[in-house]
């Protein structure tokens, strides 16, 4: 990407320089934790993960988003670390029906807000079971070779939020560019948030 951040690739890399930015950031904001990288990756450890923790308890005037792909790694990092504080949320990535038993182990993690995030949304996901979690974000995929997005798949979960109380943030259609489709789902925005006092209306992840 022409940014010495990224020179290595996809090759987890911890940036020591970067760790205590959010105590410089005086106005409170909606942080996205790792937003190209997975906070809870095998290779980074949980002395690493501890010590990020740290900085977002001591930034306490921040909210804070982690997502992953490793939720059972994120509930052995809870079980040794201990009840998730409520600026922090907890969320993972569904982007297929295979992959629903992220929700479970999810819901088993102590946190105040846990969010399922369905982006790339890539297949219908059947029947949901919600019951923990707070807040479900449905995009599709953007780039150069991205696949398509089915309006059913999206109306399927986003029905299921309704009938099961949990707040549906759409972010995109998708397409070659992550705005080449809009956002409007049966002629509506759909801009929920956590009811939470802590969420912010801020872009979603």
């Amino acid at each position: 990407m022409g940014v010495h951040k990224y020179r290595n690739g996809f090759v987890p890399t911890m940036h020591e320089d970067a760790l205590k930015q959010p105590l410089y950031w005086r106005r409170p904001r909606m942080v996205f934790v790792n937003s190209m990288s997975d906070l809870f990756h095998e290779r980074l450890s949980f002395d690493f993960i501890r010590r990020c923790f740290k900085v977002m308890n001591e930034a306490d005037w921040h909210t804070y988003q982690i997502l992953t792909k490793r939720p059972r790694r994120m509930l052995e990092f809870e079980h040794a670390y201990g009840r998730i504080p409520e600026h922090i949320w907890l969320g993972t990535s569904v982007e297929l029906a295979d992959y629903k038993t992220r929700i479970d182990i999810l819901r088993e993690i102590d946190a105040t807000v846990r969010f399922v995030s369905f982006e790339p949304l890539l297949g219908p996901m059947g029947q949901l079971q919600l019951n923990g979690i707070g807040w479900a974000i449905v995009g599709g995929e953007s780039g150069p070779n991205c696949r398509p997005t089915c309006s059913e798949w999206v109306r399927e979960i986003r029905d299921q939020c309704l009938g099961q109380g949990v707040r549906f943030f759409f972010k995109q259609w998708g397409g070659p560019s992550p705005k080449s489709g809009g956002r409007v789902l049966d002629g509506k925005i759909w801009d929920e948030y956590p009811d939470h006092p802590l969420a912010r209306s801020v872009p979603a992840l």
